[in-house]
């Protein structure tokens, strides 16, 4: 029998979110993030995958049982519906369910959700109160607009790249995906937040333009400042923050583990030197040049006399910025991080109870909370189209087909 479409006052408001309704047609890591975190704060998120396939995602190594990983990672709170956007039947049905969201969020190159017929124009005639935000390497216009790239291309260009690495050497591969991540998912979260603010005051949706080398140039306003102002570019160990300074750098310890030494304050320099019996350097916390190397030369040497939990217990006392460099495990067992949440559980139906990272955004009012766990392929098609009065049959009928 044929169910009646949902209707939005049906929708329990328990997030900040709650009552948004989102279509994600993201593939891979900037997209997947920032629903992710859209979901966690109460929004439906429909994820719009290619019917058998998926979000290529799901195959990236290591597999748990199934699916990836990392996929298991940036998914929960999501439903999965696959649909063929190539064909007139699955462009059909994603109109049919744009005309009941609040927003749209794409990763493709600009153009190619034109070319499928559920751009921004096409999506805007059958609801104007919609809000569409695309996230890509370059942003809808510029010379470079249609280049294909990643994260590191992003970073290279946008002039950051340069900021790692060690002082005469060569740039290196960030450890973590900072334009992906802070250029496009959370630069994509605020645009779109803004925009829902937005049309509560006008009712009109309207078109987010995300750069991911954009929101990485963005990054540099910290560092930008030495070339705008001082005429020095700023290079991995070569600047005071990133990797030139004795008092701000990371030391490897006795047993081949590592120390972070985060000092910028006079007076936790004076501290550090009183503890460390350095008391010769205690006026000398910004050397340059030959006298840094030197200087952290020397702190290197020492840090190698003992092992690094001895260190972090040896200057727990000095009240000072200095920490552990934790290992990934490390991290997850930390005591802070526990006490914050950043650690949580959810059973998965195929991979069984999978470890998820916590929170990032903290609501009194309005919490974030692990609703469901990642979805299968496809697992939400009867409950997401039944709205649009398809039978059971008829989407039956559709999973049947190849090229739905």
């Amino acid at each position: 029998m044929t169910q009646m479409p949902e209707t939005r006052a049906e929708v329990q408001l328990s997030g900040a979110l709650s009552g948004v309704r989102v279509l994600d047609c993201s593939r891979l890591l900037p997209g997947a993030y920032c629903t992710q975190i859209m979901g966690d704060m109460g929004a439906e998120v429909i994820k719009i995958e290619e019917p058998r396939r998926g979000d290529y995602h799901r195959s990236f190594p290591p597999i748990a049982k199934e699916e990836s990983g990392s996929f298991l990672l940036l998914n929960r709170n999501k439903k999965s519906v696959t649909l063929n956007l190539k064909s007139a039947r699955g462009r059909d049905l994603f109109l049919d369910l744009a005309k009941d969201a609040d927003v749209v969020l794409e990763g493709f190159r600009p153009g190619v959700m034109d070319r499928l017929g559920v751009g921004y124009e096409a999506l805007q005639q059958v609801n104007p109160r919609l809000i569409y935000c695309a996230i890509s390497g370059f942003g809808q216009d510029g010379p470079y607009r249609l280049k294909p790239g990643h994260d590191l291309n992003y970073m290279a260009l946008a002039g950051c790249l340069q900021l790692f690495g060690q002082a005469g050497g060569d740039p290196m591969v960030p450890g973590l995906s900072i334009a992906d991540v802070g250029g496009g998912s959370l630069t994509a979260l605020a645009g779109i937040l803004a925009a829902l603010l937005s049309r509560g005051q006008t009712g009109k949706g309207q078109f987010v333009d995300i750069s991911m080398t954009d929101g990485a140039m963005s990054w540099l306003s910290f560092h930008g400042g030495d070339w705008l102002f001082g005429g020095v570019e700023p290079r991995g160990g070569e600047r005071p923050f990133i990797g030139q300074a004795p008092c701000y750098n990371v030391y490897r310890c006795a047993d081949d583990r590592h120390v972070a030494l985060g000092i910028i304050e006079p007076q936790f320099w004076q501290s550090f030197c009183d503890r460390m019996g350095l008391e010769d350097l205690k006026n000398d916390q910004w050397p340059e040049g030959d006298d840094a190397r030197r200087q952290k030369g020397r702190l290197q040497a020492l840090f190698e006399t003992r092992p690094r939990d001895e260190w972090v217990a040896f200057l727990e006392s000095a009240d000072i910025p200095f920490s552990a460099v934790n290992s990934i495990e490390e991290a997850m067992a930390d005591p802070q991080l526990r006490a914050r949440g950043m650690v949580q559980t959810v059973n998965h139906p195929v991979e069984g109870d999978i470890p998820q990272f916590g929170f990032p955004i903290k609501l009194s009012g309005t919490p974030c909370r692990i609703e469901t766990p990642p979805p299968r392929l496809g697992e939400h098609n009867h409950e997401v189209l039944s709205r649009l009065g398809l039978s059971q049959g008829d989407i039956e009928a559709l999973e049947e087909e190849d090229n739905w």
